[in-house]
């Protein structure tokens, strides 16, 4: 069989912990994600498993979410999370004969419960040893990405930090899953040519980018984005799919707006009473979303949306693997015809789609998977799979790209966000600086300057990540957002600048001591990763 179709998902939270206080909106982000998203992708892949069910998806988790589901903080949270929506549904059971939701209000505490007793019972509450298991067995592969999800090639002014997220990324990886990876997931799929040889450098053999980073090559849209391209480091570059991905990520016209699917937005956390929410929000005046939903989508007029259905959310998702299951046999079989040798039809999707915005999508999967099973013209492989069979490969550098509004990097220079890349490119540049003097003036110091600049210097490096994260310039783009967006990245940089005050006076160490325990991301960091040097 030379036909191929690859999944890969991307699983990312930006770091949200906030030990100063007992609840933050934003943490829900990370437990929504584990509720609604890693807890029932991980029971259905390791159902699949038992069954003896190929797989072969691909997941990429990020170091700021590898942390923070392994944090004992806040795993205490999330529990807590659980619990705190499990006593909103029983409470929306009692009400069921006055809202008329009793019945869905049940099926969603059942679900939860359930889904509490795996997360502790079957997953001892670590979801990273869960996939790292079912990597383990050959059923899924586990890629890299970056350190903190930063735009590399925005980065590219100071390739310090390019090579700095690149080098703490696939780090954190190994700590993690205990193997050094061989694909690397960019983050917002975004690619310069620059990228090639410094990927290549730290041992990645592949990665991804958008359809058009390979299609816009001269003569690419006779060969791409149907096969990898083999860069002139030797990286293989595969692309996006965007007929077949469309089909799934878009929320218009795609699988997810099927009216017999669930409503996101109609949410009883952002429509019920407010006394009725008193309890589950402790205090708080503000409305988060809670998980329980209780209309379909119905159309696009918020106030005409009808019951959810399990019944009919079940008859779409049946229609709906079906039709991605035959849509992919036939494209397939027509790019074969084309001449395309060893086609492949690559789908990426943010992880958070399956479960969270599209609560049917872990089902989705697992009947898509199901399905395939059953084709003998095609079948799943994982980029590395794909990678040790291709042979003749084309050639051809991709151009720059990311999956970002306008293909580009439009979303990350607005005139919200882009005084961001002065104040990191200003900072990324005198941080080098510093590595350089204490390089040239180590050995001449004594071990406690010595070993007090290096100790700034690794704090240094970890609040300029921080802030490099894609994240913050993103949702400031939203206004919903734009507060706690704005609030992180100057808290992470009023700190580099605090530091560096430090640093360079020799002075007092102790407020080094509450930014470690605020933000205990990568303790192990390297004080020179920013050594200047680097060639792009």
């Amino acid at each position: 069989m030379s036909r191929y179709c690859s999944l890969v998902l991307h699983a990312h939270v930006p770091w949200v912990r906030n030990p100063e206080v007992d609840r933050c909106l934003e943490e829900d982000w990370l437990f929504g994600a584990i509720a609604e998203c890693y807890v029932p992708l991980l029971d259905t892949l390791y159902q699949l498993r038992e069954d003896e069910v190929p797989m072969h998806l691909t997941i990429n988790m990020s170091p700021p979410l590898l942390y923070m589901l392994r944090d004992r903080l806040m795993t205490r949270r999330a529990l807590a999370y659980f619990d705190r929506t499990i006593k909103l549904c029983a409470d929306e059971v009692e009400r069921g004969e006055s809202t008329g939701f009793g019945e869905l209000a049940k099926f969603y505490l059942d679900r939860f419960q359930s889904l509490r007793e795996i997360y502790v019972d079957k997953f001892n509450c670590d979801l990273v040893g869960a996939f790292a298991d079912l990597h383990e067995s050959g059923d899924i592969e586990l890629t890299a990405s970056a350190a903190t999800h930063g735009v590399l090639p925005l980065l590219m002014k100071v390739p310090e930090s390019v090579t700095s997220q690149i080098k703490v990324g696939l780090s954190e990886f190994e700590k993690a899953f205990g193997f050094r990876a061989k694909g690397f997931w960019l983050p917002e799929c975004a690619f310069a040519p620059a990228l090639s040889h410094l990927l290549v450098n730290e041992g990645i053999e592949w990665t991804l980018v958008e359809q058009h980073g390979l299609t816009h090559v001269n003569n690419g849209k006779k060969i791409f984005p149907h096969r990898p391209a083999k860069t002139v480091d030797g990286l293989r570059v595969f692309s996006r799919d965007n007929d077949a991905s469309q089909h799934v990520w878009n929320a218009e016209e795609g699988y997810p707006a099927d009216p017999r699917y669930r409503d996101f937005f109609r949410d009883i956390g952002i429509e019920a009473p407010m006394n009725l929410l008193a309890e589950y929000l402790d205090g708080s005046e503000i409305r988060r979303f809670t998980g329980l939903k209780f209309f379909r989508r119905t159309g696009r007029a918020m106030d005409k949306k009808e019951l959810y259905d399990l019944n009919l959310a079940n008859q779409a998702l049946e229609e709906n693997s079906v039709h991605f299951v035959n849509s992919r046999g036939a494209q397939l079989a027509s790019l074969e015809s084309q001449g395309i040798e060893q086609p492949i039809v690559v789908c990426a999707f943010d992880a958070s789609l399956f479960g969270h915005w599209w609560f049917e999508g872990v089902e989705f999967l697992n009947r898509v998977f199901r399905k395939g099973v059953e084709r003998t013209d095609f079948k799943f492989i994982t980029p590395g799979a794909y990678d040790a069979i291709a042979t003749n490969l084309p050639e051809a550098m991709p151009v720059s790209s990311s999956w970002g509004e306008g293909g580009f990097f439009e979303t990350w220079m607005s005139d919200n966000n882009n005084w961001i890349n002065a104040d990191l490119y200003e900072r990324g540049t005198k941080l080098c600086r510093m590595v350089q003097t204490h390089q040239e003036s180590r050995d001449g110091m004594s071990q406690d300057r010595a070993e007090h600049r290096e100790r700034c210097l690794r704090q240094l490096t970890r609040d300029l990540l921080m802030a490099q994260a894609s994240d913050w310039g993103f949702l400031l783009n939203n206004e919903a957002s734009q507060e706690f967006a704005g609030s992180r990245i100057k808290d992470y940089l009023k700190a580099f600048d605090e530091v560096w005050g430090i640093c360079t006076s020799f002075g007092d160490l102790e407020p080094l001591d509450g930014l470690e325990k605020r933000y205990p991301i990568f303790p192990d960091i390297e004080w020179d990763l920013f050594k200047p040097g680097v060639l792009v």
